[in-house]
């Protein structure tokens, strides 16, 4: 049986709606005209630009442009949207319009369409809502939508993915308090260097993180910075004077984010700089990342051919075909979150620069893009702690026998004999597959006494 339609018209003239869709004309024909992909314009920035309907509606409304009746409609329908009963009725795909009209168009008409219903008025009829004149009022799809991808990556980085950095970090912090005793042979060049305790090492990436969340941190100020009071090209045509301002204070209320009006807001619709330094900073993040899991992929190489210094839980079986193996699923998981993260970046670096004149028309790219990363990197590390960095323990036996073989222990023995014979002893040790103390006292270099009181691990780190 045929779904049941409605017949809307706008400016470009009738079009079949689905009867009980709560949108409207506008965005069925983004529907038919953009069938691109799956990628569906993210949740997250949906609600945020329906926040900014309801300031926008409260602002409307102490400056008497719209009544007291449409301004409750529009809060109590953006309240139903941002709790999510709604989601079904924004089914846009990222790829549209570089301006992000339909999405906003679509947001406008399922408020409108909601305002419809409460008041037993048909759908499709836009009483007593109308999309343009009431819910968009005083805004332009230039200005709201750059605002609203400003707000919802800022709320996530805040409250969801800076959180989860946050608890990654004292889990790494935790692991290097707990190893800090455990001496170990470092590495360069993937060879064999002088030693450090296991803890120290771990406190490298602990602190690597700690350098990209702040980095993330700082870069949030420019997106406090909204461009809402713009509309079309900067000036402000169709809205009242201070707008910009009035909203910026309201959405700082509503989110408990520090908002305010951009003093330029020329700049910001124009380009979208501050985003795209948003997006490098997540690039930043999956690069410390990506160093941290590639290094604890070697570390746990083995069991029984590898480094085999760290032992990784073992969550499930490795092979269809070889028993008993168990891979690093994790650090391969984040490798490719990380991996996507960098490539993400490429694009929101282009569609930064591809701006021309007052609009940047790569807008649903970049807010897509931006969004996508930072969930993957909040998920892959929440995974990652959870699945891995937690359960991970120190293989305390092969440390210790890597440690006493190792041949670079000898650069403890340059202060005294120097260089030239220190480099001797090794190898001669390696050569003949003795250790260190064995090559010293065969080369008469030193007593072993002398030995002993100069390779100390333990005075080495």
């Amino acid at each position: 049986m045929s779904e049941q339609i409605r017949i809307e018209k706008d400016t470009i003239g009738e079009i079949e709606v689905p009867a009980k869709a709560l949108w409207g004309a506008q965005t069925q024909r983004s529907i038919k005209n953009f069938s691109i992909s799956q990628d569906r314009m993210p949740l997250d920035l949906i609600y945020a630009l329906a926040k900014i309907k309801q300031v926008a509606a409260i602002v409307n409304a102490r400056q008497k442009i719209i009544n007291d009746q449409q301004r409750d409609l529009i809060i109590n329908a953006v309240s139903e949207i941002v709790e999510g009963k709604h989601d079904n009725q924004f089914p846009l795909k990222v790829w549209q319009t570089g301006s992000g009209t339909q999405t906003n168009m679509n947001l406008n008409e399922v408020i409108s369409n909601l305002a419809s219903e409460a008041t037993n008025q048909p759908l499709g009829s836009y009483q007593p809502l109308h999309p343009n004149d009431h819910v968009n009022r005083s805004q332009s799809t230039n200005d709201t939508f750059p605002s609203a991808i400003q707000i919802a990556v800022a709320e996530g980085i805040t409250k969801r993915l800076l959180p989860e950095v946050g608890r990654l970090i004292k889990a790494f912090d935790k692991k290097s308090n707990n190893w800090n005793q455990i001496i170990k042979i470092g590495r360069t060049h993937l060879q064999d260097a002088v030693p450090l305790t296991l803890g120290q090492e771990v406190s490298a990436w602990r602190d690597q993180l700690k350098s990209a969340y702040t980095r993330l941190e700082i870069s949030l100020a420019e997106l406090y910075q909204l461009p809402l009071g713009g509309t079309a090209v900067g000036t402000g045509i169709n809205a009242p004077s201070g707008f910009g301002e009035q909203t910026a204070d309201e959405l700082a209320r509503l989110t408990n984010m520090p908002f305010r009006s951009a003093p330029n807001k020329f700049a910001i619709m124009a380009s979208h700089d501050g985003l795209v330094n948003v997006m490098s900073q997540l690039r930043l993040l999956a690069i410390t990342l990506l160093k941290i899991v590639n290094d604890i992929r070697l570390l746990s190489c083995g069991p029984r051919a590898g480094l085999a210094e760290l032992i990784l839980p073992a969550n499930e079986p490795g092979s269809s075909i070889m028993p008993g193996k168990v891979n690093p699923t994790q650090c391969e998981a984040m490798a490719m979150v990380c991996s996507q993260v960098i490539g993400l970046d490429v694009a929101v670096g282009l569609a930064g620069s591809g701006g021309h004149l007052q609009m940047n028309a790569y807008k649903p790219l970049i807010g897509f893009n931006v969004i996508h990363s930072l969930e993957l990197l909040h998920d892959a590390c929440r995974s990652c702690r959870i699945a891995m960095v937690d359960g991970i323990e120190p293989n305390r036996e092969k440390i210790k026998t890597d440690l006493n073989q190792s041949l670079m222990l000898a650069t403890a023995l340059t202060p005294k004999i120097g260089y030239e014979k220190a480099s001797e002893i090794a190898k001669l040790a390696h050569k003949e597959g003795i250790s260190l103390k064995e090559a010293a006292n065969k080369l008469n270099y030193l007593s072993e006494h002398e030995f002993n009181k100069l390779i100390r691990p333990e005075k080495m780190v």
